[in-house]
């Protein structure tokens, strides 16, 4: 992690959010890549699309917005991901996931064992462990990896697309998890743990996971970051919110690239919500900032 930008892998599904207003890229790992180029990493997503124009569109347009697409799988049979969303009035996006698509079965190659061996950063999800090849696969990238990367591991309990087993090793896999203050309860509901406040919750998951940070992100009132030496938490920004898909991934984009640089709690939470702020108003998961850049449009909220 020196002169050279930083790898930064977002690994797991590649999709197409289709909302009222029409199709949007997204999927977290391509929205975690994405923001992380932004703020001058080397963000590469590590995904499967189907051979299919769908499939074809989103590598374009990856490759358009500065994401490094050499790492994405193309299957000949089965389609492009695809999520019907629906945005209720307060901006907060519900999710239809489509079946059996590429992303549940992303294969492990010579190329993935290469780009787990030379990542600075790994970003992964549930999601994508769903269908039991992707699991395999996504196991066997973490544990290629180098000691030094960093992994972390962003909860996204979507539909019925998780279990305890697949939360556990993955917290085993990770040192950082990011979850959002909705999905906390049910987590701990899941461990058979009581859930009494976001705090006491966020420490027992420390404790239980040996995890180096746990971040808990609350939608509007911001955040709580807990580390091995302290707490912080951040109240968020007053913003009008256009629709909140993809927020949470520039959160985790913005945490990690101040994690990576050894930025103070307070430094990580000030660079995560202003960057989540600002994706949060504008449509879609991956907006173009303007001629000041992502810097910039921080700067503003």
């Amino acid at each position: 992690m020196t002169g050279e930008r930083n790898k930064v892998v977002g690994l797991g599904e590649t999709l197409w959010d289709l909302l009222p207003s029409g199709k949007q890229l997204g999927g977290a790992p391509s929205n975690f890549a994405y923001i992380s180029t932004l703020l001058g990493s080397e963000g590469i997503v590590a995904s499967r699309i189907g051979n299919d124009a769908l499939g074809s569109e989103a590598v374009q347009r990856l490759a358009a917005l500065g994401v490094t697409t050499a790492f994405v799988q193309s299957d000949p049979v089965h389609a492009t991901g695809t999520v019907q969303v629906e945005v209720d009035h307060a901006g907060q996006p519900k999710f239809e996931i489509a079946q059996n698509v590429a992303w549940d079965f992303m294969e492990w190659t010579a190329e993935w064992q290469s780009l787990a061996e030379e990542a600075d950063a790994i970003c992964f999800g549930s999601l994508a462990q769903r269908s039991v090849g992707s699991r395999t696969t996504i196991r066997q990238f973490l544990e290629r990896a180098d000691k030094k990367a960093v992994r972390v591991f962003d909860v996204n309990l979507r539909q019925t697309f998780f279990s305890k087993d697949v939360l556990v090793e993955s917290m085993r896999l990770a040192e950082i998890v990011k979850v959002n203050h909705e999905e906390l309860p049910r987590m701990m509901e899941l461990f058979g743990l009581e859930h009494r406040d976001e705090i006491s919750s966020a420490d027992a998951l420390m404790e239980r996971h040996s995890l180096k940070l746990i971040c808990v992100t609350r939608g509007c009132r911001g955040s709580l970051l807990i580390s091995q030496s302290g707490l912080h938490e951040h109240p968020g920004y007053r913003i009008q919110v256009a629709d909140a898909v993809g927020a949470g991934d520039a959160f985790t984009a913005g945490l990690v690239h101040e994690y990576m640089r050894g930025s103070s709690l307070p430094e990580i939470g000030e660079t995560a919500n202003r960057v989540g702020a600002w994706v949060a108003s504008r449509v879609g998961a991956m907006p173009s900032p303007g001629e000041a850049g992502v810097r910039g449009e921080m700067a503003h909220i």
